[in-house]
């Protein structure tokens, strides 16, 4: 208990000293927590003076950068004036890149609008651009003045196909065309290259410039004037190029000859236009205009209004003249070059500017599938209705026929444009169906009036030699054209027997009286056989008075048939051969017969070659001369 007693004792002391350390720390910590203090507050005012410096020479390297940025403006407002005052002529570059400038210092100022000189150089800076707006209007109308020159017919055609180029002797009178609108075969070939209505090097200029006056808000102005002056080429351009300004009214009263070449010459001058000027002027104002759409289909417009309206007139009046047959094919060109242009047309006069110049072209080209429909059916009337009273006197071939046959064959020249013709009115299936049905339907016209022409004919043997002239013309002719596969084998067979028939026809109409001179009837007691050409019997109980008659007879018909039939004209040579041997067949047969039995009677008679006047062959020889067309004696 001592030593523990002893121990407490020592602790206790040992917690008293510490204690009394750990006041004395406590005491010198809080003497320096006041020195601190007292050395803070002292500090605070030197602080307070260096923040102070710093902030100020932030302020001075902020004041000295924006003051660089705004002399750096000045600089640039006096190198950008001076270019102003030299004006574009020296270097439109330059001027053009003096403009951009101006308008960057005038969007720095009006964004700093807190510096005490931005009123100032704005309003200094909008009279500088208000003088270049003047100068670069100028400058416009100048460039485009002097660029702007119309393209030579020779620059023109050099543009088109090898196969559309007229021949210089064409060149010389002005590139005059035939009618005619059919493309080139090889469509590869059919490569159209517009020519250059400025040169190149100086379109990035007029691009530039009509961008800033775009920008400065003179699209009116600007438009105005690139319009003129482009609309004054291009009608320069085709007036070279023959172009004509005439009313409908002088057109319809044109002489058809002068008319037909005026209509080969205007379906060439549209694929011109179409195809090198108008495509040529929708490129540049592409070029020119690309900052704005709006302003190209615009400008567009306005350029080729005029000289689209006095090429869709012509065709319009053409469309609505008087109708008549000859005008068909040209109808057919016409109708076939607008088709092949409409899907350029479309392309080309693209946007709400050109809808009505769009529409003027479609209702052309509709003006005239009507037109030649209608021709069409008039022609199919007028054929069927010709009261020509003028017929040949030797049976050939009437003009109406060979007319018609040509008139056909042209059509089958155009047969995509008539079946494209035929769908505009819902007429055709792509099939030919309806080519085929019009133009059998011609066919039974023409043959119908040939019917009614034959009549005509007082002689019922050349009423027959006349309708198998021309049924044989228009069979022949249909053979060897593209008509044979659209009207069929049974069309042509059909016909052939036709042409058959008449010859049938003929040599019994013709020929009947004479071969009863022949005939053993009538001669003989028993009456004979009566057969024409028998080889029987002989000249037992003849009268030979009777046989006399009988050879004077035909003598005096057969003479009469051949000087008559030698005027007839039978123009094809295999239908005349077969002809001839057809009535050879009968004739030749029949007179040996009859010479052989009753000749005798005659020979033994007093001058027998007064009643006996040919032998066979003679008469072979005589009907060799038949169907000449001219006048023979036996």
């Amino acid at each position: 208990m001592e030593s523990l007693a002893q121990r407490a004792a020592l602790l206790r002391e040992s917690l008293g000293k510490s204690q009394a350390a750990t006041d004395a720390v406590v005491s010198i910590l809080g003497s320096f927590d006041s020195r601190l203090s007292a050395l803070d507050a002292a500090m605070r005012p030197i602080q307070l003076r260096t923040h102070a410096v710093r902030t100020a020479h932030e302020n001075i390297d902020r004041t000295l950068r924006s003051a660089d940025v705004i002399l750096t403006q000045f600089d640039r407002t006096r190198e950008a004036e001076r270019e102003i005052q030299k004006g574009p002529h020296e270097n439109l570059q330059s001027f053009l890149d003096a403009v951009d400038r101006l308008r960057s210092i005038e969007r720095f100022f009006s964004s700093n609008r807190s510096y005490s000189s931005s009123d100032r150089v704005l309003s200094h800076v909008n009279a500088l651009l208000s003088k270049a707006l003047v100068k670069m209007e100028g400058e416009f109308q100048n460039q485009l003045s002097q660029r702007s020159k119309p393209i030579e017919p020779d620059r023109l055609f050099d543009c088109l196909p090898s196969t559309l180029r007229p021949s210089s002797e064409s060149r010389a009178e002005g590139g005059k065309h035939s009618s005619g609108g059919a493309q080139p075969d090889n469509q590869e070939a059919a490569v159209y290259s517009p020519p250059a209505l400025i040169e190149p090097k100086f379109v990035p200029l007029l691009a530039k410039l009509a961008q800033q006056l775009v920008q400065a808000g003179c699209q009116q102005q600007c438009a105005e004037i690139y319009s003129e002056a482009r609309a004054s080429a291009l009608e320069s351009s085709l007036k070279s190029l023959g172009v004509e300004k005439l009313s409908k009214d002088e057109v319809q009263k044109m002489p058809w000859e002068i008319l037909e070449s005026k209509i080969g010459n205007w379906i060439h001058f549209m694929r011109i236009a179409v195809k090198l000027l108008f495509a040529g002027e929708r490129q540049l104002c592409d070029q020119v205009f690309e900052c704005s759409q709006s302003l190209r289909d615009k400008c567009f417009s306005a350029i080729t209004k005029n000289s689209l309206a006095t090429l869709l007139s012509f065709g319009e009046a053409i469309a609505m003249s008087k109708r008549s047959p000859e005008k068909l094919f040209v109808l057919l060109d016409m109708y076939e070059i607008m088709c092949e242009l409409q899907t350029e047309i479309d392309t080309i006069f693209v946007g709400e500017s050109c809808s009505q110049m769009r529409d003027s072209a479609m209702s052309l080209t509709k003006c005239l599938a009507q037109t030649a429909q209608k021709t069409f059916s008039d022609f199919e009337e007028a054929v069927e209705k010709d009261a020509t009273k003028n017929i040949h006197t030797d049976g050939t071939v009437h003009p109406l026929t060979s007319y018609v046959i040509n008139y056909v064959k042209f059509l089958f020249d155009y047969q995509s444009t008539l079946k494209q013709l035929f769908q505009e009115f819902k007429r055709e299936d792509g099939t030919g169906s309806e080519l085929a049905s019009v133009t059998m339907s011609i066919m039974q016209a023409l043959q119908n009036n040939l019917d009614a022409k034959a009549k005509q004919y007082k002689d019922p043997a050349l009423m027959h030699i006349f309708l198998m002239n021309n049924i044989h013309y228009i069979v022949k002719s249909v053979r060897r054209s593209e008509a044979k596969d659209l009207l069929g084998d049974d069309w042509i067979q059909r016909h052939r027997r036709i042409v058959q028939q008449n010859a049938n026809q003929y040599r019994r109409v013709a020929w009947s009286k004479v071969l009863q001179c022949l005939s053993g009837q009538g001669l003989t007691s028993s009456g004979g056989s009566g057969q024409v050409g028998s080889e029987g019997g002989n000249s037992s109980g003849a009268s030979r008075t009777a046989v006399k008659e009988r050879f004077r007879s035909f003598n005096v018909l057969f003479e009469e048939i051949y000087q008559k039939q030698c005027g007839w004209s039978v123009p094809d040579s295999e239908l005349r051969e077969s002809l001839r041997l057809a009535v050879a067949e009968i004739l030749l047969p029949a007179y040996r017969s009859f010479q052989k039995r009753f000749g005798p009677l005659i020979e033994n008679s007093k001058a027998p070659g007064k009643y006996v006047k040919h032998t066979p062959e003679q008469l072979e020889v005589f009907l060799g001369n038949l169907f000449e067309g001219k006048q023979e004696r036996a």
